[in-house]
């Protein structure tokens, strides 16, 4: 890709419009390969080191970044042989992107899909430990004691299991509403967790993985994540750029 101007690529990495982006050029904020740049410099976004107030951003445009909320039904493949709806219908053909972990069929909310290979290995690998909150709607009352064996852990039958954090938000004797968070991710650990516990779920709905909250986003929308989303995302995996961006 040949350069362009820097204003250009810095709003196509989620800096803000491009008239934003002047402005933090003229305010000396922005640099390319370690010199602050002027208006009128330009830059390509698959070599050059580009940073804002000396924090490299992420700006290759060949690797893309996209947060979607699955509805039910909805199954976490490129392909189904049941002939099922894939989260792959409802994102471009091109470039071609993969989800992050999964979500069971009748499991709803945030779901990332990339073509960045070595960020999603970190997201869903226990060893970075990247929270994930889901709001789970059970029918009946939550007493503490469930709440304290959630934290306590649960033997699974692959292995024992427990909440980084349990709590209640809605409560009476018809049904209750937990939200909990987990670091680990496996095969349907939520719902197996809340069987484990004599718990009857009704309803499980993902809505944070690390930084990334699900928001407002309706049921089977699809949004590209923003500049200081990618970023935060990349922090928290230990990442401070993207693999073909690194300098040797």
């Amino acid at each position: 890709m040949p350069a362009e101007r820097l204003q250009k690529v810095l709003a196509h990495a989620g800096q803000g419009s491009r008239r934003v982006c002047e402005g933090l050029i003229a305010e000396g904020r922005i640099s390319v390969n370690g010199r602050t740049a002027t208006l009128g410099d330009k830059a390509d976004p698959k070599v050059d080191v580009i940073a804002i107030d000396g924090e490299r951003i992420h700006v290759n445009t060949d690797l893309v970044y996209l947060l979607f909320n699955k509805p039910a039904g909805v199954v976490t493949t490129a392909n189904d042989p049941e002939g099922r709806p894939t989260v792959i219908d409802y994102v471009p053909a091109n470039p071609r992107v993969f989800p992050v972990g999964r979500l069971d069929q009748d499991t709803t909310g945030l779901l990332l899909l990339t073509n960045d290979g070595e960020l999603a290995n970190r997201v869903t690998h226990p060893r970075y430990e990247i929270e994930k909150t889901y709001m789970v709607q059970i029918r009946g009352p939550v007493s503490r004691k469930h709440l304290h064996q959630l934290l306590n852990g649960v033997e699974l039958d692959d292995g024992p299991a427990k909440a980084r954090k349990a709590n209640l938000k809605i409560a009476d004797q018809t049904r209750s509403l937990l939200e909990i968070v987990i670091a680990e991710g496996r095969n349907r650990e939520v719902r197996r967790m809340m069987k484990a516990v004599g718990l009857e779920l009704e309803q499980l709905v993902r809505v944070r993985i690390g930084p990334i909250h699900l928001g407002d986003i309706g049921p089977g929308k699809v949004r590209p994540l923003n500049g200081k989303e990618v970023r935060e995302l990349y922090a928290a995996v230990g990442l401070d750029a993207a693999p073909n961006e690194e300098t040797s």
